[in-house]
C-alpha cells in the first residue's frame, strides 16, 4: 500500500513537470495566440505573421520556443515551412482558455 502511494506520487510529480512546462508555453501572449491560430490547422510563418501582425522573426523566434516544447511541429513544403500542433492535449486546453477569456 505505501509503495502503491510512492509511485503515485512520483507519476504525480512528473505530471506536475509537463503541466508548468506547458504553462510556461503559455504563459506568453504572442504564443498562446500563434497556438490558437494553430487549432485552426497547418499555417505557415508567413501566414501566422499576418494573422497576428508580428514580424516573421518574432514569430519564427516562438514557434522555435514552441517546437523546443514539442507543442508545434514543422512540415517543410518545398521553400515553405508550414507548422502546425504537435501534443493533442493542447487542444482542449486551448479551447478551455478560450471559452474563459475570449468575448463571444
Amino acid at each position: 500500500m505505501a509503495e502503491d502511494f510512492v509511485i503515485l506520487k512520483d507519476e504525480m510529480a512528473l505530471a506536475a513537470e509537463d503541466a508548468a512546462a506547458l504553462m510556461r508555453a503559455l504563459s506568453n501572449p504572442s504564443r498562446l495566440l500563434l497556438l490558437c491560430n494553430l487549432v485552426e490547422g497547418e499555417k505557415s510563418v508567413g501566414e501566422l505573421e499576418r494573422a497576428l501582425g508580428m514580424s516573421q522573426a518574432y514569430v519564427s523566434q516562438q514557434l522555435a520556443r514552441l517546437r523546443g516544447e514539442s507543442l508545434v511541429a514543422a512540415n517543410r513544403d518545398g521553400r515553405t515551412v508550414r507548422y502546425c500542433l504537435s501534443d493533442p492535449r493542447i487542444v482542449p486546453v486551448l479551447k478551455a482558455i478560450y471559452e474563459q477569456f475570449c468575448p463571444r
